[in-house]
């Protein structure tokens, strides 16, 4: 993660930090295309690293939305949540409906799922590859704490 603070630095980003080992950065930004933003990020993560690698980008008040807007009430121990790189289309949220995935659960809600694994993700019924193959978008998903402490790191 060292590097990649030191590559995202060297991007002209601000206040660079990272949170554990996957790919999780915060920093400040002038540029304010997101899609730019992110095309950059993407080249530069697999130029740097030989991995290519799906940026997707919220801001500090959007990660905070997504604390505020958790639909599975109060235990959160079994939550994550799938970021998407944009807004799912009305065909894919439709795809997305038709699985019967209980005893799990989902709600799209913007462009995040909020997911609830009854017996852990690895008992998961929904796997990231079909979230992105049923909405046709792609996504990273982060557990609940990871969600919480990156909300705190940008506070």
């Amino acid at each position: 993660m060292a590097e990649l603070r030191t590559l995202l630095a060297g991007l002209g980003l601000g206040e660079v930090r990272t949170y554990i080992q996957s790919g999780n950065a915060l920093f400040t930004s002038v540029e304010r295309d997101r899609a730019t933003l992110a095309r950059t990020l993407e080249q530069a993560v697999d130029e740097a690293f030989g991995v290519p690698a799906r940026v997707v980008l919220r801001t500090f008040a959007e990660l905070a939305a997504v604390v505020d807007a958790h639909p599975f009430g109060d235990d959160a121990s079994q939550s994550y949540v799938a970021f998407l790189a944009e807004a799912p289309p009305a065909e894919g949220l439709a795809r997305l409906a038709e699985l019967d995935v209980a005893p799990d659960r989902f709600e799209v809600v913007g462009s995040e799922v909020f997911l609830h694994y009854a017996n852990g993700v690895q008992g998961a019924n929904l796997t990231g590859a079909q979230l992105e193959r049923r909405l046709g978008v792609a996504a990273t998903a982060r557990n609940w704490r990871t969600v919480l402490r990156l909300v705190e790191l940008a506070g």
